[in-house]
């Protein structure tokens, strides 16, 4: 029977035959179907992947007769009698060159976008089995990555060719695991597309979940005949709203601010534009084909409060209507007299900026399923905090935390907004209801509108400094929009008058930092809680006040930059401090960057064109600390690690790896301190039923506080190892086939782990021998001052960018950017990089591209994010001060990498152009409007 006879026959499910990955498939399904949905439910391809169904992000690309397609534009019917190959026809990393170059250069970080990256490579190297640069990113252009700015996959792409197909990994050598540039230990799955991600895996005959969500910013609400929806529509199998929830129906990640309905209640109102405020339930295929449109609810649009102003204005709506007003939180640090330094400074500047919302833009949406394993609820889902995920999910759906288990699927992409609940009470609610499993995948226009931002602020500041330099005060004032929720709201509000001194010696400060509830979508985590924009205005003034003084900008920062022992704008003593490493080693990258600046510049002038021509080079150069960890609060991490019977290693971690590469990097920090070498350690976890609680992957703390942890446990067990052993402390053990050796002067004693009697704990666990370990970061709150130690341990950087500033349209290309970061002690230099390249990328779209529109840019297309095309050139310069408190000296690296780069960026266009701007992004528009204002106050070139 022929396609279309199949299509047309009555009873009939259509079938189209092609040949898939190498081998006749049949695939049933209507032909019209996109290819994507068609593979992965149909054919069971999930190394397939889907992040928009838009062909935006290009997760998705297939070749058809070798050539790449975003299979989520192609329908099923086109495929029929060709070939369809994904990334499973690849051959997988022992045989595929392209994949083994993928491990080999650390190309793959949270791999969500890693199957579409391997299948566009792949056409281009068929075609150009040695590209340049250049082809390779012209050819990557179309698929997106969040994670790793685009370098290593760029490398890993050039050098497939001289890659030796089947060539084993390369191990860390077991007497020094730290420092080693070692492959991902979880890297194979991601390049050979078995990783399962949060759509990837769910229990047979599981029900699909939707949504339903207020299309209005603030608006009353009421259900119509639910039942009768319901019954008319076969496949469908229940609706849920707020009243079948069982428990607590709020949820946040701050215990005393919870305030976020898992379903928005009538009586309270829906408070942003894409709140849930129903579920349904229904078989896979009704629900593909539901048309949520005449859902029977009636909606009651009010007039929505959307700016911190209006919101902080007397007699302004409530968004809660339970609490005296809109300001959620107020964060404060003050020490000296800020304005007595300040009259006292020889020279002032302020500055008034605006940041836009700005979108995590993860290419995996939120996804996962939740089934029953006897009276326990297990949920599967994409997340950064699994343990806090159990414990509110619990509350909401009134069970006790040791009924509820969490087992994080692979993250694709996090950044902070999967700190926050998302699918996970949806699914608990619909799988402890109905009684069986359950699934639900966003889409990209429901992550976009219903999950967290980073903060949009408005901030004010001051900074005045004597005629040599110094800084004698400094005052700070922002309000941050947290929207309708206060999520990471308290977080953001406390943590940035913390940093918003910068790295920097200011004897006399003031920072102040309000949260405020708007009718906005609510506004969280997002690598560096607010930090990252309270530096663009400190940075800025920086600029301001080194030209005043006619001082160089590096040299005035390098003048400020707190030194060992100096105490921070919070009274806090600092031990191992990093920041004037990171200046010194800039030096040299500043004069020549400054030098290749000024001959472009004078090039362009030789050239005869009116004002010099239209390009115009520039430098800029910025500064970041940041605290690993809470601030001031309780943050412990506890690991688990045993040696079973056969002589296997197990390390129990709960740290989420979302691309970071803690999977990793806490492995080596364990292995380190046990003595043996990572390959030799099987892994473990997260999941709240298996591994310690090891808290959330933010902050930059699992490198830290996690690898303390990892540090004491390994050290643990190795001490066992040694007394049973009768060995020194400078013996080295390897794992062997039911045991364990130790060799010590030339001796080698083996350990026969049938022979002991384990501990009690150890074989409750079933190991032989067995060493837990917790950390906690010795920390004190603040009072009411801001005076304390907020974090034990801090990181440093510090980045200089080079730009070219078109001044007739007010485009900006970043050409080159150098990184210099402390990280106390490189775990993983090829991770680390890979977190510098990444965050990097994400500073350039904060300061040039990103601006969040609820409503407008609900999508990759209109939303944009850095591709292949806008990254410069990246030098990553990792320098090590040993921090006393850090594992082996290390600390955190994930926010530092990108909070430096914008105004780096900045403060480069305008050394390029006179333009000093006040808001990001910095749009043309924006760009040409700050030349203009420069001109005309005679800063302009």
């Amino acid at each position: 029977m022929s396609l279309d006879d199949a299509a047309s026959a009555p009873g009939l499910v259509p079938t189209v035959e092609l040949v898939l990955d190498g081998a006749p498939a049949r695939i049933e399904a209507d032909p019209s179907r996109r290819l994507s949905d068609a593979l992965r439910e149909g054919a069971g391809v999930r190394g397939v992947k889907s992040g928009c169904d838009a062909g935006d992000c290009g997760a998705c690309t297939v070749l058809l007769d070798g050539a790449p397609v975003c299979a989520c534009l192609t329908p099923l019917g086109q495929a029929a009698g060709r070939e369809v190959t994904t990334v499973a026809g690849l051959g997988g990393w022992e045989v595929n060159a392209l994949q083994r170059a993928f491990l080999r250069h650390g190309a793959a970080q949270c791999g969500i976008c890693t199957p579409g990256m391997l299948m566009t490579a792949s056409a281009l190297l068929r075609e150009t089995p040695a590209p340049s640069r250049a082809e390779v990113e012209e050819a990557l252009g179309g698929v997106l990555c969040r994670c790793t700015g685009y370098a290593k996959i760029i490398d890993a792409v050039c050098a497939a060719h001289a890659e030796t197909p089947g060539a084993a990994a390369r191990p860390a050598p077991d007497h020094a695991p730290v420092g080693a540039r070692i492959e991902r230990l979880d890297g194979r799955p991601k390049v050979d597309g078995t990783e399962a991600f949060g759509a990837d895996a769910w229990p047979e005959g599981a029900l699909v979940l939707r949504a339903v969500r207020s299309p209005h910013h603030r608006a009353g609400f009421a259900f119509g005949d639910l039942a009768g929806w319901i019954a008319a529509r076969p496949g469908l199998v229940a609706v849920f709203t707020a009243a079948d929830i069982p428990g607590r129906n709020r949820f946040g990640v701050i215990p005393d601010c919870a305030d976020q309905p898992a379903l928005a209640e009538p009586a309270l109102g829906a408070r942003f534009r894409g709140e849930a405020v129903a579920l349904v339930a229904g078989e896979a295929e009704a629900m593909a084909a539901l048309d949520l449109s005449d859902f029977p609810i009636e909606w009651r649009p009010e007039t929505p409060v959307m700016e911190p102003e209006d919101a902080a204005a007397p007699g302004a709506a409530l968004v809660h209507a339970d609490r005296p007003g809109n300001l959620l939180i107020r964060g404060l640090v003050r020490r000296g007299d800020a304005e007595a330094g300040l009259a006292a400074a020889a020279a002032v500047a302020e500055l008034a900026f605006e940041t836009a919302y700005v979108e995590h833009a993860y290419i995996e949406p939120e996804a996962g399923a939740a089934w029953m394993e006897g009276d326990v609820l297990v949920i599967s889902a994409c997340t950064q905090a699994p343990v806090m995920d159990r414990d509110d999910v619990a509350l909401v759906l009134d069970l006790p935390k040791d009924r509820v288990r969490i087992i994080p699927a692979a993250a694709g992409g996090g950044f902070g907004a999967k700190l926050d609940l998302s699918v996970q009470p949806l699914l608990g609610l619909a799988a402890l209801k109905l009684g069986r499993p359950c699934r639900m995948a966003f889409s990209r226009g429901e992550s976009m509108a219903s999950t967290t931002k980073r903060h949009p602020a408005r901030m004010r500041g001051r900074i005045g400094a004597d005629a040599s330099g110094r800084i004698t005060g400094m005052d700070f004032d922002g309000d941050f929009n947290t929207g309708a929720y206060a999520s990471w709201g308290p977080t953001v509000a406390n943590r940035v008058p913390v940093h918003a001194s910068g790295p920097y010696r200011t004897p006399n400060y003031r920072a102040e930092a309000w949260a405020i509830h708007t009718n906005g979508t609510p506004a969280g985590a997002f690598r560096g809680f607010g930090v990252p924009q309270a530096a663009l205005v400190q940075e800025v003034l920086y600029d301001d006040l080194a030209l005043a003084l006619g001082i160089d900008r590096l040299a005035f920062r390098r003048l400020n930059a707190l030194g060992e022992g100096e105490a921070t704008v919070c009274g806090q003593v600092l031990r191992g401090v990093g920041i004037g490493a990171c200046l010194d080693a800039l030096e040299g990258p500043w004069a020549e960057a400054l030098a290749r600046a000024e001959a472009a510049n004078a090039a362009a002038a030789a050239g005869g064109v009116a004002g010099g021509g239209p390009l115009r080079h520039g430098v800029g150069v910025a500064s970041c600390w940041y605290g690993c960890g809470n601030t001031g609060l309780p943050n412990p991490s506890t690991v688990r690690v045993g040696i079973r019977g056969d002589g296997r290693i197990a390390l129990h971690q709960g740290a989420t790896d979302i691309g970071q590469g803690s999977n990793t990097v806490i492995t080596q920090i364990c292995a380190e301190a046990l003595g043996v070498a990572p390959e030799a350690m099987l892994l473990i976890g997260p999941d709240t039923a298996l591994t310690p609680d090891c808290g959330k992957t933010s902050a930059s703390r699992q490198t830290y506080v996690t690898g303390r942890a990892a540090q004491g446990a390994g050290a643990a067990l190795r001490a066992q190892v040694l007394r049973l052993l009768n060995m020194g402390e400078g013996a080295r053990l390897r794992a062997t086939p039911g045991g364990i050796e130790g060799t010590e002067r030339g001796e080698t004693r083996a350990l026969d782990l049938s022979a002991l009697a384990p501990a009690p704990e150890a074989a409750a666990q079933g190991y032989a021998l067995m060493a837990e370990a917790r950390y906690d970061p010795p920390t004190t709150p603040l009072d009411a001052d801001g005076q304390g130690v907020p974090y034990a341990v801090y990181g440093y950087g510090a980045q200089v960018a080079e730009v070219a500033v078109d001044m007739a349209l007010g485009t900006v290309k970043v050409t080159r950017l150098v990184a210099a970061h402390d990280l106390g002690r490189v775990i993983n230099p090829m991770l680390a990089e890979g977190q510098i390249e990444g965050g990097v990328a994400q500073g350039l779209g904060l300061a040039l591209m990103e601006e969040f529109i609820p409503g407008r840019t609900e999508n990759l297309h209109d939303y944009l994010i850095p591709t292949t095309s806008d990254m410069p050139e990246i030098r990553s310069i990792l320098l090590e001060t040993p921090d006393p408190e850090g594992p082996f000296g290390a600390r955190g690296l994930g926010e530092h990498a990108l909070i430096p780069t914008a105004p780096a960026i900045l403060n480069a266009i305008r050394h390029a152009s006179g333009a000093r701007i006040t808001r990001v992004p910095a749009l043309p528009h924006r760009v040409l409007a700050a030349i203009d204002r420069a001109k005309a106050e005679g800063g302009a070139p």
